[in-house]
């Protein structure tokens, strides 16, 4: 997207939102999905639904990237993708989960998760689709970017550092694979040292 600010068209000449505090949502921090609403999901979800799922949770991408993945993408058992928000180009290997998932995956369009006579999915039909759900299961504060998190949270509670988790998450920073990450690797690391407590 090409974007031009009112001074790149010589409209102004200063930025009259320089110094201006960015809004606090008041929204609670993103969280990654509990091993027991990601069971429960998958035993609710069918068709596309599910394929969402799974591909978001099994790659560790954004929704965006997801809905863009292309059959032909497919090498091997993995995926090659270009990331939309950092342009980051990847190779991820599916998980066993996934790869059952795919093999079964109806081929209707060029995208993986295309509906209908092959139509790509829009960020919106997809929204749809798992918050009915969400809703479903009790899952509503756990939204389809927490599975992102979810992603880099199992690594990490598998003991994979931050440069493993980012690749297959993509992170640029290792701030960020922390932050995804985070609370996994704090548990892990607290079991490790209360276990040393005997």
């Amino acid at each position: 997207m090409n974007r031009t600010t009112s001074i790149d068209q010589r409209w102004r000449e200063d930025n009259p939102a320089k110094g201006v505090s960015l809004l606090k949502s008041g929204a609670p921090p993103r969280e990654a999905w509990p091993q027991d609403l990601i069971d429960a999901y998958r035993a609710k979800a069918t068709g596309r639904a599910l394929l969402i799922l799974e591909i978001a949770l099994g790659t560790g991408q954004r929704i965006g990237d997801v809905l863009k993945m292309r059959w032909g993408d497919i090498e091997g058992e993995g995926i090659n993708l270009t990331q939309g928000k950092t342009g980051a180009r990847l190779w991820v290997p599916f998980t066993p989960h996934l790869l059952a998932i795919i093999a079964e995956a109806a081929k209707i369009g060029v995208k993986i998760c295309a509906w209908g006579r092959g139509k790509p999915s829009s960020y919106r039909s997809a929204a749809d689709l798992v918050i009915a759900v969400r809703r479903e299961i009790g899952a509503e504060a756990f939204d389809i970017h927490g599975l992102r998190y979810s992603a880099a949270s199992e690594l990490a509670s598998l003991g994979c550092s931050d440069e493993l988790i980012a690749a297959v998450t993509g992170h640029a920073t290792g701030a960020m694979v922390r932050k995804y990450a985070g609370a996994a690797r704090q548990k892990v690391r607290a079991i490790e040292a209360q276990s040393k407590r005997k």
